[in-house]
């Protein structure tokens, strides 16, 4: 017993030490795993809970559409899609020869305009020469009417003689009739040499309210500032500017896309064309998590990926503001919470992200690629 007893001694001490090999070993096995934690734990408060993150943001720009002002067939259609073009680039050309007739049109309004100011300012002129004419016709029939009225007193003068001496038989009735007529002629010559004087007196009377009239039309103005002028002149730039419209150019430096226009193909005003995108002023509207909003402010930093460079290529860009509304507020049908069986589902609020068009120069987007985005709510607003 006692050699059976000496031999387990030394195999139970072996054991023992194994067990607390096992329990030091997971003791710092469980040290380990807390140090780690404490480490990330620093690394996520210093370093990571400073950013909002999200990768539901997209390339978006302010497109521009390229519209016909004017009505026409196409000529020419000097662009494709995809292609590159700078502002002021010949992009359409339609059909001309109609504006041309047009603009004809407006210059000959135009000179008609201005002869028909100069045989105005001509016809006061006239007039003037006129009223002196009535004046002297005035004159004139003034002068006969006194003539006819020193005619008729002596005939009634001589009438009134040989009435008293008819009625004593001194003159025969022949020579009474003969006075009576001469008086009677002298009268009427009278009545006529009056009508004659308000005949005149009414031709001046027209011919000064003609010179008023004409006067009216052009008092206060210029050959080159009369109305019907300036309305031919306003006809006339029209007429230029849709003429200098049958050029359609590029509004913006862009990229060609959206090319829905042929050669051959009649336009009509505000058709659409084509559209430029401007991948120089690019942005990226990051969805962010109505829980992620608290400490976003406009102002702060960004930093972004793509998926097409990938992680190597950061570009910076600046929050410039949000969006009046959810995704979901203005869909096509909007969500209707109001039911028995409503489930909380966390919105997306658009944040507007301007990139840096330095970096898009040397790294071009467009629109619509995928984005990672990081604000730093550290940055200073």
């Amino acid at each position: 017993m006692t050699d059976v007893q000496s031999s387990q001694l030394p195999q139970d001490d072996q054991n023992g030490q194994n067990l607390k090999q096992k329990r030091k070993k997971l003791f710092s096995f469980f040290f380990v795993i807390l140090i780690i934690a404490a480490i990330l734990y620093v690394i996520w408060a210093f370093f990571l809970s400073g950013t909002e993150s999200t990768d539901n943001a997209y390339v978006g720009a302010d497109t521009a559409q390229v519209t016909s002002m004017v009505s026409g067939q196409v000529s020419k259609v000097l662009v494709q899609d995809t292609q590159q073009v700078h502002k002021g680039d010949v992009l359409v050309e339609i059909d001309n020869r109609d504006a041309k007739i047009a603009l004809a049109q407006a210059e000959a309004s135009l000179a008609k305009a201005k002869r028909q100011y100069k045989q105005t300012a001509a016809n006061s002129s006239s007039l003037n020469s006129q009223i002196y004419v009535s004046s002297d016709a005035i004159n004139s029939a003034q002068a006969q009417v006194a003539k006819a009225q020193a005619d008729y007193d002596k005939a009634s003068q001589d009438l009134a003689r040989r009435h008293a001496l008819a009625a004593t038989g001194a003159i025969s009735k022949e020579e009474f009739s003969t006075a009576q007529a001469t008086a009677q002629t002298a009268r009427a010559a009278l009545d006529v040499a009056k009508a004659g004087l308000a005949q005149a007196q009414s031709s001046r009377k027209a011919a000064e309210s003609n010179l008023a009239a004409n006067n009216a039309l052009i008092l206060g103005a210029s050959e080159n500032s009369t109305p019907d002028v300036l309305a031919a002149e306003a006809q006339v730039q029209q007429a230029l500017l849709d003429l200098e419209r049958t050029v359609i150019r590029a509004p913006v430096d862009g990229v060609v896309t959206n090319r829905n226009i042929q050669i051959g193909q009649r336009v009509a005003p505000g058709s659409v064309v084509m559209s430029v995108v401007p991948v120089s002023q690019l942005y990226v509207d990051a969805n962010f998590k109505e829980s992620q909003l608290a400490k976003v402010k406009v102002g702060q930093k960004a930093t972004l990926t793509s998926d097409l460079y990938g992680r190597h290529v950061v570009f910076h860009g600046t929050v410039v503001g949000f969006s009046g509304g959810t995704g979901a507020a203005f869909a096509l049908i909007p969500a209707q919470n109001a039911t028995g069986n409503w489930i909380k589902v966390v919105q997306r609020l658009p944040v507007r992200i301007v990139l840096d068009p330095k970096e898009l120069v040397e790294h071009p987007l467009r629109v619509g690629l995928s984005m990672n985005a990081d604000v730093e709510l550290t940055s200073k607003n």
